[in-house]
């Protein structure tokens, strides 16, 4: 059996600080908005994102092996899911937060998760 994923980013110095600013331009350009659901995060992009949305996605399975991370299109938008497993509950807001940083979307729901 596999030891699971170390629940730690792989990124330090200057190529984390770059990943979460690469990030936050996406954000302040393509997201429309965001739900989170416990240990899920969807965040919906526009869809003329979608190449952007995959690097990110490829990028982070890389370095947040951790994560599992989903993508799905739709006419009008693209989605990414990316859920958390149990034992980072404790970090979940603090690695979900990152995701969204630069956001000017509304978050979906109610937003006490």
């Amino acid at each position: 059996m596999t030891a699971p994923a170390a629940i730690a980013c792989t990124l330090a110095g200057d190529d984390y600080r770059q990943r979460i600013a690469w990030m936050a331009e996406l954000n302040r350009t393509a997201l429309r908005t965001h739900q989170r659901n416990d240990l899920t995060l969807t965040v919906f992009y526009d869809p003329g994102a979608e190449a952007r949305v995959r690097e990110l996605m490829e990028n982070e399975q890389l370095c947040c092996a951790f994560l599992r991370f989903d993508i799905d299109l739709e006419d009008d938008l693209v989605r990414l899911t990316i859920t958390a497993p149990e034992n980072a509950r404790t970090a979940a807001d603090t690695i979900f937060d990152q995701f969204v940083q630069g956001a000017g979307a509304p978050v979906v729901g109610c937003g006490c998760c």
